[in-house]
This record gives C-alpha cells, structure tokens and sequence, in this order.
C-alpha cells in the first residue's frame, strides 16, 4: 500500500488546510466543543456547508452525487484534518447512513437524499440503542406496523447522540415482530419534525448531551423506508462498520501540543522533556500514534479495493479509541494534579484540553459498539475463531 499523496490530493489538503485556518472562529470551536463535536450546531453548519461546498465532505462519492470522484484514502485525510483542528467531525449523514444509502437504496432514495447529505444541507441521528438492546442490537423493540401507505411507530431509543441537533433519524425498528429477532427489523429515515416524537436529554461524563427518544404513533411514509422491509438488521451492521472508522486527528493535535509543553516547561530546572519517565511515556504514545494511522489508512485502502471493511474496523476502533485512554491518561500523569483543572482556569495547562478530553476518551470505548464486542467480532470474524 502507498500512503503516498499523489499532487492533486495532496493540492485539496493544502487547500483544506488553507479553508479552515482561513473560517474557523472561536465562538464555533466552543460551539462544536459543547455538543461533543456533533454536526448540528448553527456556526458548524455554516463552516461545514462552506467546505461541502467544494467537493470536500465526501469526496470519494461520485460527482453525480456530490462528491469528487476521489479516493477514500483522501478522503480520511480530510476527516482527519477536520478533527484535528476541531471542526465538526462526527457526521452520522455523511459518513454512516449515507454510504449504506449508496450500497443498499433505491435509485429513488439516492436522488432524494444523497446530495443533500454530501452538501451539508441534512444530518442524521443514529437510533439504534434501547434501554434493552445495546450491544444486542436485534433485541430492539420500538415497533413499526404497515399501515398500507405509511408505518405508524411506538417505542423508545436511547443514547441518540445527535437527536437534538439533527434534522432526521437514522432509525432501526422492528416491523415483523413474530420473525427471528435479526429478519423482523428495518431501517427507516424520520423526520424530527414528525408529531409525536420527544426528544429527551442526558448529560454525558464529559458534559456534552446525548438523547432518550420517544415514539407516539408516529407516522412515517413507506418511501422512507430504507432497502428491503426486515432487511434492516444487515443494513445497520453496514452502516456500523463505516461507524467504526474513527480518525485520531483531534487525539494527535493534544499529543502534538503535550510534546511541546514537555519541551517549554521547566519543573525543577530542567525541561519536563528531560525526566527520563516523561521520555519513555511520549515515546510509547508517539508508536500506538503511528498504529492508530496505519489501521485507519488501512481501512481506506480496502474501501479504495472496493469493499467494505468489517472486522478491520472494528481492529482500528478498538485500537484507537483504547490508546486515546492511553494518551489522555498519559498526559494526566506528566501535567500532575495541574492537568485537572478545566478549561476557563487560567492555571489550566493546554487550556483545560486534558481533563475534559479524559473523561471524553470513556465515551469513545463504548459507542459504536463497546471494545469487548469488538473483539468477538475481530475473534469470529477475523480469526474464524468459534461462538461459543
């Protein structure tokens, strides 16, 4: 594999990079920091329509769809970019739901929904979980009856992170009630907007708002209906592999900044860079860095081969989610009891960045699948490796 930019890709980073330095504000980096780097806030709104703009959101779709026709190896580039400079960069639209769109949807459902998405216009919420399905995602209950023209639903989700700055959901439910637990479940796009749903909020460790959702005889049409009836179950387990793939961008900005304070900042008359501990620490972080990039280029490899990773996403999730514990953790244990002070303080090293994105690296080992599921799918379907 060549991780090697060819010009004209490497000529959109530059310009990428030139965008955002260029549009990024203050007030939208807070914005985008509050709601836990969500697409959905009105300044990120903005700045991401910009970008989309140009081709940049989903540059590997093709033209006709609002893309560029490029490689997805470009186009983790410019996720990655984006995270690293704290722009928005969790987009269920753009990123989940609107690939399985592509492989899954009727030619009637991608002139519908595809270039809106690819231009920033829409974005999704991610209604999987229920108070009862987890990491069993087929044990799902909220229920979809076939009313003729349209489903009527009613039940509960939970943890739908961006149900309160998203426009529509990116729903799974259960329409065939007396099937198998994994053939009686669809996938369906709802508006926010419909009568009857209630979005409730929940405070995360890290401070930012994830959802409980409410169904009360909600009625969605039957051309929202994504792909086959009670083909959902296959549908959500596609969307969750393009889930799985996580750029590091923001987690190598802190690391990046850690280095440099390590090198500015004399403790006992001597640079932090010196203490031969501190050494070893940014040192064992620099190499799981490294991994962290070759797993996620290797996720945009297979993509580029024309195929969908599955067990390899889940191998770069875990992988990178756990070092960036690693990392955070790390950077606690060099800035001491300073690194607990939040962000506002003055006293706060790297602006607080530290303690908040700790408690944030919790969050990141559990959605999308926690990294105990992870390794059974890895064991199963990497290793061939028996169920029980």
């Amino acid at each position: 594999m060549d991780f090697e930019f060819k010009p004209e890709e490497q000529k959109v980073l530059d310009d990428v990079e030139a965008f955002i330095k260029a549009e990024s504000t203050e007030e939208m980096l807070a914005e985008t920091r509050v709601i836990g780097a969500c697409y959905g806030g009105k300044l990120g709104r903005e700045i991401i329509k910009k970008l989309a703009s140009h081709g940049w959101l989903v540059p590997n779709w093709p033209a006709e769809y609002g893309g560029l026709g490029a490689s997805a190896k470009l186009t983790f580039a410019i996720r990655d970019t984006i995270a690293y400079h704290g722009l928005p960069a969790s987009f269920v639209a753009a990123h989940m739901a609107g690939p399985t769109i592509m492989h899954v949807g009727s030619e009637e459902m991608k002139k519908e929904w595809l270039l809106p998405i690819a231009r920033g216009e829409v974005e999704f919420a991610l209604g999987y979980t229920e108070p009862q399905a987890g990491s069993d995602l087929s044990s799902l209950n909220l229920r979809a009856v076939d009313e003729g023209d349209h489903f009527v639903l009613n039940g509960q989700k939970t943890f739908n992170t961006h149900s309160h700055v998203a426009d529509y959901h990116w729903l799974a439910c259960r329409t065939d009630p007396d099937a198998k637990k994994h053939k009686g479940v669809s996938m369906m796009i709802v508006d926010f907007k419909s009568p009857g749903i209630e979005v409730r909020p929940m405070i995360t460790l890290a401070d930012w708002q994830t959802n409980e959702v409410y169904y009360d005889n909600v009625i969605v049409p039957k051309k929202n209906l994504v792909g086959e009836k009670n083909k959902g179950f296959y549908y959500l387990m596609a969307a969750l592999d393009f889930e799985r793939m996580f750029p590091t961008g923001g987690y190598r900005r802190l690391f990046e900044d850690m280095v440099q304070y390590a090198k500015e900042t004399v403790v006992g008359g001597q640079p932090l860079s010196k203490r031969p501990l501190v050494r070893q620490k940014l040192a064992q972080i620099a190499t799981e860095m490294e991994v962290c990039k070759l797993l996620f280029y290797n996720l945009a490899y297979i993509l580029d081969t024309g195929q969908i990773p599955n067990y390899q996403a889940s191998m770069q999730k875990m992988f990178a989610t756990e070092t960036a514990q690693r990392l955070t953790k790390g950077c606690m244990e060099v800035l001491g009891l300073f690194a607990q002070i939040k962000t506002g303080s003055k006293h706060a090293p790297l602006a607080g960045r530290v303690e908040w994105m700790n408690r944030w690296s919790i969050v990141e080992t559990i959605y999308a699948g926690t990294n105990e599921v992870q390794r059974n799918i890895i064991a199963l379907r990497g290793l061939g490796l028996p169920a029980n």
